[in-house]
């Protein structure tokens, strides 16, 4: 078995969905947020992304930059990637 096949079962997937879930979080560039992600992965949009995983020509989104305040009054920048690039756990 091929890695990507690996990546790319179903148990893998659904275990990466109910972490996203889990941890919640603010929605990426694209604006879906997590609690739409389920929704957003059963339409067709899901299954393209999985079709362009498995050519291994998925391109994931850029990332939405935020700046969370520190206690010093400075600012710390975060990168808030995609619900869905947050799913493939290709990347981890």
């Amino acid at each position: 078995m091929e890695l990507i096949e690996v990546i790319l079962s179903k148990e893998n997937l659904n275990r990466a969905y109910k972490k996203v879930v889990a941890n919640k979080g603010a929605s990426g560039v694209d604006g879906v947020t997590v609690e739409e992600l389920g929704d957003y992965i059963k339409e067709e949009q899901g299954e393209k992304s999985l079709h362009l995983l498995e050519n291994r020509t998925y391109i994931p989104k850029p990332v939405r930059r935020v700046y969370i305040p520190k206690d010093n009054g400075k600012k710390r920048p975060l990168g808030i990637p995609t619900a869905l690039d947050r799913n493939y756990p290709a990347g981890k």
